[in-house]
C-alpha cells in the first residue's frame, strides 16, 4: 500500500547500493526525492531519471563532512522541491573488516567522521527546519552487527551504534515537535559494499554456508532495504519513533 506524502525526502548517500534502494521506494510516495551524492554524479542522474513520472528525482552534490556544503544541499532542494519532510541518512565509508587490534585511529577517524558526524550535520540542519513546520521523518540506516557481532564488522557498526543512540535521543526529545527518528539494519545484502564482499572475498563455499546460515536462505536486496525505510518515513509509521527495524532475514535470531 502507498500514499502519497505531503513535502520532499531527501536521501544522502542516496547514490549508493543501499540508497538507492531507498530512493526508489520512496519515489513511490513522494512527489520529489532528493539524491545526495558526493562524487558519483552520473549515477544520482542516471537514478533520477529513472524514477516514475509522478515523483521529481534531483541530485544534489553534497559532503556529510562538511556542514556548509549539508547546508547549501539542504538549501537547494527544499527551494526547488518544497518543504522536507522526510530525510534517509545512509552515506558511509568505503572499508574493509579488520580487527579491532588491527585498525588505526586515522581509519577510527575517518569513518566516524564521515557517519556519525556526517548523520549529526544533517540532522542538526533540519531539526530546526522540521519544528518549524510542525514535524519530520528522520530514517537512518545502519546494521544489523550491533545486535549479533560480525567479526572485523566493528569498525562498521561502532558509528551506526553511536547513530542508532543518537535516533533514540531525537526520538526522546524531538517527539513533542512532531519530529520522528527511526533506523533500519540491514543483515548480509548483495547491495552496496555487501554486493562487493561477495564478489570479490572469501570463497563461493563460504558464502553459499553464510547464505545457509540466514532462516530465509537468501541475501537481502537494496529494495529490501528500502522498503523498510519508506515505511518508517511515511505516514503509516505516525506513532512509530526511536525504533530500529532489523532487515536480516532472520540471521540475528
Amino acid at each position: 500500500m502507498t500514499s502519497v506524502q505531503n513535502g520532499s525526502a531527501i536521501v544522502f548517500g542516496g547514490a549508493g547500493g543501499l540508497g538507492e534502494g531507498c530512493v526508489r521506494a520512496l519515489a513511490r510516495d513522494w512527489p520529489a526525492v532528493g539524491i545526495a551524492y558526493r562524487s558519483s554524479r552520473d549515477r544520482a542522474e542516471a537514478i533520477a531519471a529513472d524514477l516514475p513520472p509522478s515523483c521529481r528525482g534531483y541530485p544534489l552534490q553534497c559532503d556529510v563532512g562538511d556542514a556548509i556544503s549539508v547546508k547549501a544541499a539542504i538549501d537547494a532542494f527544499s527551494a526547488a522541491c518544497g518543504p522536507i519532510r522526510c530525510v534517509v541518512f545512509s552515506a558511509g565509508c568505503s572499508i574493509d573488516q579488520p580487527y579491532i587490534s588491527e585498525i588505526e585511529e586515522a581509519q577510527w577517524r575517518e569513518v566516524f567522521e564521515t557517519e556519525t558526524m556526517g548523520f549529526i550535520r544533517v540532522t542538526s540542519a533540519l531539526i530546526p527546519l522540521f519544528r518549524e513546520q510542525g514535524g519530520g521523518s528522520i530514517v537512518a540506516v545502519t546494521t544489523m552487527a550491533n545486535r549479533r557481532v560480525i567479526v572485523g564488522d566493528t569498525i562498521s557498526a561502532a558509528p551506526k551504534a553511536a547513530i542508532e543512540a543518537l535516533c533514540r535521543g531525537i526520538a526522546k526529545e524531538e517527539g513533542r515537535f512532531g519530529i520522528r527518528a527511526n533506523t533500519v539494519g540491514p543483515g548480509a545484502m548483495n547491495a552496496g559494499l555487501g554486493e562487493q564482499y561477495i564478489a570479490e572475498r572469501m570463497s563461493p563455499e563460504f558464502w553459499e554456508g553464510f547464505r545457509k546460515s540466514i532462516p530465509l536462505r537468501r541475501f537481502g536486496l537494496a529494495e529490501d532495504i528500502g522498503e523498510a525505510a519508506a515505511f518508517f518515513a511515511s505516514d503509516r509509521a505516525s506513532y512509530l519513533t526511536g525504533q530500529t527495524l532489523i532487515v536480516d532475514g532472520g540471521y540475528t535470531l
